[in-house]
């Protein structure tokens, strides 16, 4: 079907945007619509990433909006890159992750913990989407507890040897390069990055995903994999480093899940308003407005908290607390809306006509991973106590 997608701003949020950033996210939707939505339900089923789009994203800044002009980002607000990631996972979770990980586990740690050298050969080309990355830190059994990894590098003259593996990585199977967390001889947490084409390096794609289905998803596996010394980070060593880089894809996240949930509110409202049950519209049934009203409630509520992460953001005064609980809210709330729309539409709602069944599994992925639903509840809990539960 046509994308006849209507944002719905109930509390005028707009108001507090720019014009920049308003013409950026509209351009953004309209390309979305001409050139993604048409196409994404097949490549849903079948189970692929549409890598003509890439140059499309990177052309319209979903590409590490925040980088600095000098390497060669726009140089954006994080609101900016938050009402991008709205509006890509409207289309599709498996769009925004594609982004996510370039913008806020590759890029962002370049920047933020790479050399000048390493910022200058790796910032430019991601950025213009030339050059497509990936992030390492999960593992086959160390998921929640990262500190846990077993990937590790050692010492050999002017590079080291890298062993090990990860896994749930997005964009493997076709990164160029990937920012892998290794453990080095002492036990130290530390940031490379692995190109492709180096020898004992492979990213064999996961198969048999039920979920976000239109990213490629894979491993990176590490055999005595040699790294020039100059490829690891040397800005940062400890857990601190990775979780700084979980923290901005949780924001961009929490922006995202705004956007499945206002698609799958707009296709419900749409039809509840042209589907007559009993003589009239199924609009006019008190059951099916107390559905609509109670999801653009949450819409709502959801796009003030995030809107504020974003200032606080931008201010840098967010605190992985708050970037915790609104990841948590919004993609339940998202999830939630999408169960909603889904029995307005009845069965119309499991087919590939609409898009809700599709967001509804794409957000079963989205609620687990960059940190589970309970694991984010005890970050916030521990900021409130004082309390680490973890331990």
């Amino acid at each position: 079907m046509a994308d006849n997608f209507e944002a719905h701003d109930y509390f005028m949020m707009d108001e507090f945007l720019s014009d920049e950033q308003k013409l950026m996210r509209d351009s953004l939707r309209t390309w979305l619509k001409q050139e993604v939505s048409p196409i994404i339900e097949d490549y849903y089923e079948k189970s692929e990433f549409p890598n003509q789009i890439l140059k499309g994203l990177a052309d319209h800044g979903c590409f590490g909006p925040y980088i600095p002009e000098e390497y060669g980002g726009p140089g954006l607000s994080q609101v900016t890159y938050g009402l991008l990631m709205q509006e890509l996972e409207r289309v599709d979770s498996g769009v925004r992750s594609t982004a996510s990980v370039q913008s806020s586990l590759v890029m962002f740690p370049i920047w933020k913990y790479g050399s000048e050298e390493q910022k200058k050969k790796y910032l430019p080309k991601l950025a213009s989407g030339e050059m497509i990355g990936c992030f390492g830190l999960t593992e086959p059994d160390h998921g929640s507890d990262p500190g846990s990894m077993i990937t590790n590098f050692k010492e050999d003259g002017d590079h080291v040897i890298l062993n090990g593996a990860k896994m749930w990585i997005s964009n493997a199977p076709f990164a160029d390069i990937a920012v892998v967390w290794a453990k080095n001889e002492k036990g130290e947490i530390q940031g490379l990055v692995v190109e492709r084409g180096m020898e004992g390096f492979e990213t064999p794609e996961m198969k048999g995903k039920h979920s976000l289905r239109a990213s490629a998803t894979g491993e990176l596996i590490f055999n005595d994999v040699k790294v020039p010394k100059e490829n690891i980070f040397q800005g940062k060593k400890g857990l601190g480093g990775p979780l700084s880089c979980l923290n901005s894809a949780r924001y961009g996240i929490a922006w995202g899940a705004i956007g499945a949930a206002m698609d799958c509110y707009d296709a419900a409202l749409k039809y509840a308003k042209e589907r007559t049950q009993f003589g009239k519209p199924i609009a006019s049934f008190q059951l099916q407005q107390k559905k609509l009203a109670e999801m653009i409630t949450e819409i709502s509520k959801a796009q003030t908290l995030t809107f504020r992460l974003g200032q606080l953001r931008d201010e840098g005064r967010a605190t992985p607390g708050q970037i915790s609980m609104a990841k948590r809210n919004n993609v339940d709330m998202a999830l939630n809306i999408g169960r909603e729309a889904r029995q307005i539409l009845g069965g119309m709602g499991i087919t590939n006509e609409y898009p809700i069944m599709r967001h509804m599994a794409n957000l079963e992925s989205v609620i687990t991973y960059e940190g589970t639903h309970d694991i984010h509840l005890l970050i916030t809990g521990m900021d409130i106590t004082g309390i680490n539960a973890f331990k």
